[in-house]
């Protein structure tokens, strides 16, 4: 893995605990870490997870009620 795909990486798995953990919407994680385009951001969240970012969320929540 490559230093930018390492940054994307991290920027997208802080993203996804901000989030989980501090109820952030899709739109204020991608701005607080760093994206200017929640589209990029959802497009990136979507290719790394396998899901966007409300789904992913949503699968997250159902797996916890579990």
């Amino acid at each position: 893995m490559g230093p930018l795909q390492c940054q994307k990486r991290l920027r997208l798995t802080e993203a996804r605990r901000l989030m989980l953990e501090e109820k952030r919407n899709v739109t204020e994680a991608a701005l607080e870490v760093g994206y200017e385009s929640v589209s990029q951001f959802i497009r990136d969240y979507r290719k790394m997870f396998g899901a966007a970012p409300g789904e992913d969320m949503l699968n997250f929540k159902r797996k916890l009620k579990e």
